[in-house]
């Protein structure tokens, strides 16, 4: 699974970034990771230097084979909690469409 991560300007996107990122997003899509291709994630500062609730955005997109991609997004006041919360959702859609995929092919034979 390869993890692709992008940054508006008023995030510094480095390696430290890349790792803690990368570490998260395994971490979440574990229990499916052989059945996805590449998760892409974008960061972004909607309010820039100006602090406010809710301004730091973390969309990601899983790229499952053979299926349509699934894209999350979470808002929150640190970039921290809209990383941890959008991996946490991401890894519950895929789980389910993964799970739903199983058992239509289960109940097809």
């Amino acid at each position: 699974m390869q993890v692709q991560i992008n940054t508006d300007h008023n995030i510094h996107h480095d390696e430290a970034l890349e790792a803690w990122i990368t570490g998260i997003v395994e971490s979440a899509l574990a229990h499916s990771s052989d059945q996805i291709t590449r998760v892409e994630v974008h960061l972004s500062d909607e309010n820039g230097r100006k602090s406010g609730q809710h301004d730091k955005r973390c969309m990601m997109e899983a790229r499952l084979e053979g299926r349509s991609p699934i894209a999350v997004t979470d808002h929150a006041a640190t970039l921290d909690k809209a990383v941890h919360d959008a991996a946490g959702k991401l890894g519950r859609m895929v789980q389910s469409a993964v799970g739903r995929a199983a058992e239509r092919k289960a109940s097809s034979h």
